[in-house]
């Protein structure tokens, strides 16, 4: 199993933006790419709090 990456999820996330600022998308697929936008900022925050957890616990 290949561990993705803090920057690979933001790309992930700025892919699915620029499909969402397409006009010719429906509903539906709209509603898919909000579902896995949001998915994929989630995993990033939670990426980022675990990384200033180490933080803190280092110093």
């Amino acid at each position: 199993m290949q561990t993705v990456t803090f920057e690979q999820k933001l790309e992930a996330s700025k892919k699915i933006l620029n499909q969402l600022l397409n006009p010719a998308i429906t509903l539906e697929e709209s509603l898919k790419l909000y579902e896995d936008g949001i998915k994929e900022i989630k995993s990033a925050q939670k990426m980022i709090e675990e990384a200033k957890v180490k933080i803190e616990l280092i110093t």
